[in-house]
């Protein structure tokens, strides 16, 4: 039922195969999103989660998300407002 979305490495002295290569470009291409999104948060909000309890690190991701996506609204609201 689970399909793995771990990259796979190339054969040692072979070069990789195409089916492989395949494979790793269909997993990046999910991977890119959601690095993005973590990569503005830590850069952007400073997101550093060093709380007590999982409770408080629900608390600051869940806002930090928030926050992430009003950024994305007003972005796109001026993009649809210009073009």
């Amino acid at each position: 039922m689970l399909k793995s979305r771990i990259h796979r490495r190339k054969p040692k002295g072979r070069p990789m195969p195409e089916q492989m290569a395949r494979a790793n470009a269909a997993k990046s291409a999910i991977r890119v999103r959601v690095e993005h999104v973590f990569a503005h948060q830590k850069n952007r909000y400073g997101l550093f989660i060093r709380t007590i309890g999982i409770a408080r690190a629900q608390a600051k991701l869940t806002l930090a998300n928030l926050a992430y996506n009003f950024d994305r609204l007003i972005f796109h609201q001026r993009c649809a407002a210009t073009g």
